[in-house]
């Protein structure tokens, strides 16, 4: 129970910190990859600060011998860029791109009701479970987190 509160808590604060950056406007995000056009930073910055913080934090928890709420950490082995991860990024980016959205700020703007942000759910939702019934299972280190 304790870390369903945990991870509710931690989703709420993302959802919040998305929200109140404006990131869940998919005109922040195509303003963002317009580099030829009129280009919105805010993007960058809100991923900048993102990144420090978790770089911050990321190095004092793993000074930790074990998480608060579990008894090991769940870390994927590292490796080298293979054919699926640079196709599922291509396709994922493509799909950002498209759409404006990416799952975070997606799931937040579904709150709003917003047609365009349900719309990009509900696909991104069906990309998984065909993803799902093609693969048959989870790739390894995503099972092992579980």
């Amino acid at each position: 129970m304790r870390r369903a509160i945990a991870a509710f808590v931690g989703g709420l604060v993302f959802a919040l910190g998305l929200g109140l950056s404006g990131m869940t406007s998919p005109r922040k995000v195509i303003g963002f990859l317009d580099f030829a056009g009129r280009w919105d930073a805010s993007l960058l910055v809100v991923m900048g600060g993102a990144v420090g913080v978790f770089a911050v934090g990321h190095r004092l928890v793993m000074r930790r011998a074990a998480p608060l709420l579990d008894d090991r950490f769940h870390v994927a082995p590292a490796g080298r860029l293979d054919a699926r991860a640079a196709i599922g990024g291509l396709v994922f980016g493509l799909g950002w791109g498209l759409g404006g959205y990416c799952p975070g700020p997606a799931l937040v703007a579904v709150a709003s009701g917003a047609p365009a942000a349900v719309v990009f759910t509900a696909a991104m939702v069906l990309g998984m479970a065909v993803y799902e019934a093609v693969a048959g299972r989870a790739p390894e280190a995503v099972a092992d987190c579980e």
